[in-house]
Parts: C-alpha cells; structure tokens; sequence
C-alpha cells in the first residue's frame, strides 16, 4: 500500500481486456478491504487515487454493480456493498462443499505438469504476503484457487467460486500483515502444491481445510 492508498497493480494497453483487469484490480481493492462498506465511492476520485484513467474505472464499477459488489448512488458514484457474517458463513460453507473434495481429486487425476505450472503463482502469494501488498495478494490467490479448481476440467464450478470469491471481504488481511501472521498462510498454498505433486490425497484435503478455515477468520465485518 501506498501512504495515499492502495495501488492498482500495472496496468497495460487498452481494449475489453484492460477493461477486465481494471475490474479485476478494483475487486482485489474491494475485497482486501480497502474500499469499506457504506462509503461511497466515485470514478473520478479512485482513477485519481490508483493513477489510472476515469473511463475504464467507470465502466468497471457498472460490471461491479451488475455484480452486488457496489450501488449506483445518483450524482455521486457507488456505494460498497454491506456482507453480513451469515452470508460469509454460506460462502465458506459452499466454498468448502466444492474446493475441498475438488481439490483432494486432483491428488489422483491431475497432471504434474499444470501442477508445477502454478508454483510461481503461489511463490507470488507468499512474496506478497512478505511484502504486506495486500492488493497483489489477493490477485494472485485468486488466480491460484481458481487456476487450481480449473485443472478438474468443469468451468461451471470455477465460475462459482470466482462469484463467491468477489463476494467475499478480507478486513482482517491488514491486522495480520502487521503482525506478520500473513506468511504463514501464504505458505499454505507451496504446502498445497507439495501435497497434490505427491499424490497424498489426504494431506491435501486437511491442507484445503486448514486453509479456508483461515479464510473464514479473515473474512469478517469491519
């Protein structure tokens, strides 16, 4: 994080797809908590506090609303969305019916190959963790989980993780950051990779267990 505020990571070219990852950067800001529920938020004043243009923040704050993550309040910009601490109990519960049994599959079915593919991503997770990038965290967990969850080949599934997944708020990832307790869950993720590339299907799902237990206790109302 900057002393203004959280950065936007780099941001190339123009087009949909820098659209997309002006959105995708945006849901990293929102749901590492540094967009707080009930502000209200707009273009202008975020493309000026993450040093990118208006137009591409606008639009990706529509995609947002069309989401539930953010309310169009007339004249003024978007409102982040409340989530209550029943809803993030559902989303976990449904993450866990999921990823778990998903994941634990994959210790017998996927390739080593795409496996190790995912080592970098996770190293990135725990570099950005080390570095208290909060922002840079998020993005590479989720294309981690999500890149994981596509190895079972069911684009469906990873479509509603994804949603439950930009749904979810992390308040708790700056407390633990400071406290330098961020690390270790990041850690979590080579220890994952370790699991799966050695076949041992039941230390991945303990491993996937622990994990979004820890997600769980990050994900709380400020």
């Amino acid at each position: 994080m900057t002393a203004g505020g959280p950065a936007l990571p780099a941001l190339g070219g123009r087009g949909p797809s820098y659209r997309e990852r002006v959105a995708d950067a945006l849901r990293a800001v929102l749901i590492a908590g540094e967009l707080r529920p009930g502000e209200v938020y707009s273009a202008p004043g975020l493309a000026a506090r993450f040093g990118v243009s208006a137009t591409p923040v606008r639009e990706a704050l529509l995609d947002l609303a069309k989401e539930g993550l953010v309310d169009a309040v007339p004249n003024k910009g978007y409102r982040v969305t409340a989530v209550s601490e029943r809803q993030l109990d559902e989303y976990t519960h449904v993450r866990a019916l999921i990823e778990i049994p998903t994941t634990a599959a994959l210790a017998a079915t996927a390739d080593p190959a795409p496996l190790a593919a995912l080592r970098p991503v996770a190293e990135e997770i725990v570099a950005a963790a080390a570095a208290g990038d909060l922002i840079a965290y998020v993005d590479a967990d989720r294309r981690f989980h999500l890149g994981l969850l596509a190895l079972a080949g069911n684009a469906h599934l990873v479509e509603v993780v994804r949603d439950l997944r930009h749904r979810s708020r992390l308040y708790g990832l700056t407390e633990l950051a400071e406290q330098g307790r961020l690390r270790a869950s990041a850690e979590e993720h080579l220890e994952l990779l370790d699991a799966l590339l050695a076949r041992d299907t039941e230390t991945v799902r303990a491993v996937m267990t622990r994990h979004l237990g820890h997600v769980r206790g990050l994900w709380a109302a400020p």
